[in-house]
C-alpha cells in the first residue's frame, strides 16, 4: 500500500490524487514497467480487503481482475464479480479454514482497521509499504493504533526516481527459547 510520509493512506475527504507524484530522485531506480508490474501481480493468489477498500475500489475502477478477493464485513451484499467473496466473523478462522487451504500469496490491501486486526493477532507475514514524497497533514492513518509492538526485519530497500521508497519488512514471530 502507498502512503504520505506523515503514515496516512487517504485525505481527511478521502482523496488519493497525492498518490501522483511530481518529484525526482537521480540516483532512483526505474519504476517497473507495466509488464513487469503485470507478472508481479500475478504472483499474489487472492486479495482481503475491508469494506471501505472495497467500496473504494469499485468507485475507482475494479483493478483486481479475477483474482479472488475477499472483502471482510459484517454488512450483507452481493458480489459484483464471481471471484469476491465476504467474510464476516474470526479473522484467524478466516486465515487456518479459507486463506490458507486455498492461496499460497494472500496480500491485505486495505484499510487500517484491518491492518491492525491481522497484526494484533500475528496475521500478517510481511509489510510493504511506498512511501510518497509528500505530507498531508492528516486522514486515514496506514496503521491505526496497533495497540501492541510488532518487531519487524527490514529485508529490501528501493528508492524509485520518481522519489517513491518502497519498504519491505519481515514480520518477527515471538517465539519462546
Amino acid at each position: 500500500m502507498g502512503a504520505s510520509l506523515d503514515g496516512f493512506i487517504a485525505s481527511a475527504d478521502n482523496d488519493i490524487g497525492w498518490m501522483e507524484t511530481k518529484d525526482s530522485y537521480d540516483k532512483g531506480v526505474d519504476f517497473p514497467d507495466k509488464d513487469a508490474v503485470a507478472a508481479f501481480l500475478k504472483t499474489i493468489d487472492c486479495y482481503v480487503m475491508g469494506y471501505n477498500t472495497y467500496e473504494l475500489a469499485l468507485k475507482l475502477g475494479w483493478i483486481y481482475g479475477d483474482t479472488p478477493t475477499v472483502v471482510v464485513t459484517h454488512r450483507t451484499l452481493t458480489p459484483h464479480r464471481p471471484t469476491v467473496e465476504f467474510h464476516s466473523g474470526d479473522l484467524r478462522t478466516l486465515v487456518d479454514e479459507v486463506l490458507s487451504p486455498r492461496f499460497a500469496n494472500v496480500w491485505l490491501v486495505g484499510g487500517a482497521q484491518l491492518a491492525k486486526d491481522f497484526l494484533q493477532q500475528g496475521l500478517v507475514d510481511d509489510i510493504r509499504m511506498m512511501i510518497m514524497p509528500i505530507l498531508i497533514g492528516g486522514g486515514t492513518p496506514f496503521f491505526d493504533n496497533i495497540a501492541c509492538e510488532v518487531p519487524l526485519h527490514l529485508k529490501e530497500v528501493t528508492a524509485y526516481k520518481s522519489g517513491l521508497v518502497e519498504l519491505w519488512y519481515e514480520v518477527r514471530r515471538n517465539t519462546a527459547d
